[in-house]
């Protein structure tokens, strides 16, 4: 990354470091603690991690996205578990889904109609698993249907959309201030995209983050996920600026 994108990266940590962790990781800790201690112990969600070959992956949607994707999924299952009142005997096949849902939604990131494409190729590793039929069927329609700004969940299985849904909104969540603190300069320094041309799409990158706020699919995405993406909308703002800055006075 060269010295124009390395200072801003800087400037936009400076930024989050400002805000306190959003609200969803201190009201869920124990969600994301067994989220967690899955993704480093559960049989079948490690025989998944195998197949996420780093150098498959797409640059900015690698294994730590992934994994963020997966804890966070895990912990909105847990979530929308208790809020319904759910059996945790129902719960926990939910849970081990949604973490492979998101341990395997962008193995195909770098091929386009990624999501069904993922879908079928998550299908595949599963198969011969001990994941029942219906289970995996949750896993691949997550993915499918986790793309932004396209349809919600149409399943007629209120299970199967806990699933999917805790999957978009885990997703989504990296939009936040993820996405200027890490992702963004990942994209950049991987397309050597010229900083002017940063500059000149920014505003229409931001409304779709603006946008992203009212499509949190989950009661736990919608009372959380906003204070994420405003966090990152922040952020993004104060990095706008700071980039006209330096292209009108040089770094």
């Amino acid at each position: 990354m060269d010295a124009f994108y390395t200072r801003l990266q800087e400037f936009s940590l400076r930024i989050a470091d400002r805000f306190p962790q959003p609200a969803f990781y201190d009201a869920h800790q124990e969600a994301i603690r067994r989220s967690e201690a899955a993704l480093q112990s559960h049989e079948l969600v490690q025989h998944c991690r195998k197949f996420l070959d780093a150098s498959l992956l797409e640059c900015a949607h690698g294994l730590c996205h992934c994994e963020s994707v997966a804890r966070d999924a895990g912990a909105i299952v847990l979530a929308e578990g208790e809020r319904l009142g759910m059996d945790g005997d129902a719960v926990e096949p939910l849970f081990v889904a949604a973490i492979v849902a998101g341990l395997l939604h962008d193995i195909k990131r770098r091929e386009n109609d990624h999501a069904v494409k993922g879908s079928l190729e998550a299908d595949r590793i599963l198969s011969g698993t001990a994941m029942n039929e219906q289970h995996r069927g949750y896993v691949t329609y997550a993915i499918r249907n986790h793309e932004a700004f396209k349809a919600t969940c149409d399943l007629d299985d209120p299970a199967g959309c806990i699933v999917s849904d805790a999957l978009y909104d885990a997703d989504k969540f990296r939009w936040g201030p993820e996405n200027f603190t890490t992702t963004l300069w990942t994209i950049v320094s991987n397309n050597n995209t010229p900083a002017r041309n940063l500059y000149d799409v920014f505003p229409e990158k931001m409304q779709g983050i603006e946008r992203i706020k009212n499509t949190f699919r989950t009661a736990t995405g919608r009372q959380y996920g906003p204070e994420i993406i405003d966090q990152g909308i922040t952020i993004g703002n104060a990095v706008y600026k700071e980039m006209g800055l330096l292209l009108r006075t040089g770094p």
